[in-house]
């Protein structure tokens, strides 16, 4: 007989397991309407909100993710009458919790509609929803853009087209609503002016553009649609500017001549800078076009040397020269000098200093070994036996032996100084330490037969010991001496427009390989062109200190701007003829429309900005007059090389030449 008691222990653990197994039972939830909104605009449900777009979409946030099969039939718009507006889509966002509605056209201004989310919409998970309804009168409409092309790529804001060909390009644009077509045309401009022939879509939403004329290459365009532009219905439009850059127009901009013919033209037109514009009173270098009073030591120097040429080549007469010449004498003569030295800019009416900055308002050294350097090779340019000219060879030779190199050397440290200042003495402590343009300085002051420098100076200052040289190489180019890539090519041009270069060594460099080199380099990574700028190539090349489009800048390979100066490559031409005659070709043939003008080619530009210098240089203008007859006839080059100072003075510092 069993155990009645095992009968009552039993049956609640019967009962606990089948209470364990039996299923919950299953809680369908309600999704809610979170925000909905037209535009910026906030609706309220069950209320009515004014100034609604009329042609926004429509934003609906719900709590969960709605089922989007139902969406078509369960989202709505309606009219006063009842009557249902058409939606063009339904889209999705945040895992389908954001439903975007976009209608067919555009509403009817000052009607009120009705925004219908129908109780019979559910959860992707079956949740019910109570339904909603917003009502709005639509009053603040406007004529909107929605795809504008220009040769098929997006030319809404902020994009900005570059290399669009200068013919045959075509702008698309359409918009939400029909456009009103009466005198359309002069709704769309480029430049200010109707250009356009224009053809429409059936539908009259899409316009096409297209400019019968021939554009300018390189150059910035800017397009409009005009705010008076209305569509069909009277709805206004806010306006639209944007810009585009055109491709590189390859044509002719000047017929054709022979090569040597093209070197003339570029030095004559160059060469006006330093005779027509020169300052009238003390016949020096303005130290830019539009610079007024203000002349520079540096830049007049090399318009001295400059002065050779334009007499040599008939540019102007000799007597012409000479009494420019005459006139330059005279002012230096009585101009301020710091312990012999020029200041960098003087006023070419009274002679006094301009400060260059704050404390440089003194000497500048490298400023009046350039103006040496010049003064020298004309010095050796006149000719003795015509008295007139003989005293101003005196008169260049005591202008010479007047400034102070060694006082440059700050109390007789092994290095020169660049600035001194009788109100800053030495405050601007910029030593002249090597590789760069100031190599010149050094042989100008070792040249000097009453204030000269031993050669310890140079080695142990500007050489710094056999620490400017490099020997590694750069595009297959070895550079002897400087810095990587070797920085800006007026490195290669400044002290080398006398100092001539082709035979010319010490124990640190042959320097004629190490400027053919350096500019070599220079060509190499414009051709290369590592950071894609839009004019960068084999043709055109030139990396130098000159205008930039915010300032005034030293551009290099490795603080590369995007700026080609064409000094650069000109100034070359001695050291890379081939190269350096094709960039000469390619701005004068190839963009001479934006970059040649009356003193010849503006100083610098810049076509993946579309910026081009309306400027002119001294310091950049003067090389290319020099450099390109040393290249011609090696004329300033056996000028300044005769003179007995400077080979004594190249023999103290150990040079070979």
């Amino acid at each position: 007989m069993k155990n009645p008691l095992s009968k009552l222990i039993l049956l609640p653990a019967v009962l606990l397991f089948a209470i364990s197994c039996k299923k919950d039972p299953v809680v369908i939830g309600k999704i809610e309407l979170k925000g909905c909104s037209i535009g910026d605009v906030q609706l309220a449900n069950g209320m009515v909100t004014s100034d609604i777009p009329l042609n926004k979409n429509v934003i609906l946030t719900f709590s969960d993710a709605v089922d989007s099969t139902l969406v078509k039939t369960c989202i709505y718009l309606k009219d006063n009458s009842d009557a249902h507006t058409p939606v063009v889509y339904f889209a999705f966002a945040d895992n389908y919790r954001t439903v975007i509605v976009k209608h067919n056209a555009s509403l009817l201004k000052l009607q009120p509609y009705t925004l219908v989310v129908s109780s019979a919409l559910k959860g992707a998970k079956g949740e019910t929803f109570v339904g909603a309804e917003y009502k709005f009168i639509a009053t603040g409409a406007s004529f909107t853009l929605t795809k504008l092309t220009l040769n098929n790529q997006n030319f809404l804001l902020p994009a900005s087209i570059t290399k669009v060909p200068v013919t045959g390009s075509v702008i698309s644009v359409e918009f939400a609503q029909p456009i009103d077509t009466v005198q359309v045309k002069s709704k769309f401009t480029l430049e200010g002016y109707a250009l356009f022939n224009v053809s429409f879509s059936a539908d009259l939403k899409t316009a096409v553009l297209q400019w019968p004329a021939k554009l300018n290459g390189y150059s910035k365009y800017g397009f409009a649609i005009s705010s008076n532009i209305k569509s069909t219905t009277g709805l206004s439009f806010a306006g639209f500017n944007n810009t585009f850059t055109t491709s590189l127009d390859s044509t002719l901009k000047f017929p054709q001549i022979t090569d040597d013919e093209l070197l003339t033209l570029v030095q004559r037109q160059t060469f006006k800078y330093f005779y027509d514009y020169a300052h009238p009173a003390s016949g020096m270098a303005r130290e830019r076009f539009a610079s007024g009073n203000t002349v520079t030591t540096g830049g007049s120097g090399f318009g001295v040397m400059a002065l050779i040429v334009g007499m040599d080549r008939g540019f102007i007469t000799r007597s012409q020269g000479i009494a420019q010449l005459m006139k330059i004498i005279s002012f230096l003569e009585t101009a301020d000098r710091f312990h012999g030295a020029w200041s960098h800019w003087i006023d070419g009416s009274t002679g006094k200093v301009i400060p260059f900055g704050t404390k440089d308002n003194g000497g500048d050294l490298v400023e009046t070994a350039f103006m040496a350097q010049g003064l020298i090779a004309m010095r050796q340019y006149l000719n003795a036996s015509v008295t007139a000219e003989k005293s101003l060879i005196d008169r260049i030779t005591a202008l010479y032996n007047g400034i102070e190199w060694d006082w440059y050397r700050r109390g007789g440290q092994n290095v020169l100084y660049w600035h001194w200042s009788p109100d800053y003495t030495w405050d601007m402590n910029f030593p002249l330490y090597g590789y760069n343009e100031t190599l010149i300085t050094y042989v100008m002051a070792a040249a000097s037969t009453t204030h000269t420098i031993p050669a310890v100076v140079y080695s142990q200052g500007y050489a710094r010991s056999g620490a400017i040289k490099n020997g590694k190489s750069f595009y297959g180019y070895v550079l002897p001496v400087g810095y990587d890539y070797g920085g800006p090519l007026f490195f290669a041009h400044y002290s080398f427009l006398g100092l001539d270069p082709r035979h010319l060594s010490d124990a640190y460099a042959n320097y004629w390989t190490q400027n053919v080199n350096h500019s070599k380099i220079n060509w190499a990574y414009c051709a290369a062109n590592p950071k894609k700028y839009m004019n960068y190539n084999s043709y055109c090349w030139g990396l130098t200190a000159g205008d930039i489009p915010d300032g005034y800048g030293v551009s290099e390979p490795t603080n590369d701007r995007g700026v080609i100066t064409p000094t650069a490559a000109i100034s070359s031409l001695p050291y890379t003829p081939e190269q350096s005659m094709n960039a000469i070709r390619y701005f004068y043939y190839i963009v001479g429309d934006h970059l040649w003008g009356q003193y010849g080619f503006y100083d610098a530009f810049d076509v993946t900005n579309s910026w081009w210098a309306s400027s002119f240089l001294a310091i950049d203008q003067g090389p290319e007059v020099v450099m390109i007859e040393n290249y011609r006839t090696g004329l300033v080059w056996n000028l300044f090389m005769s003179a007995p100072e400077v080979q004594a003075g190249l023999t103290k510092l150990g040079f070979s030449y």
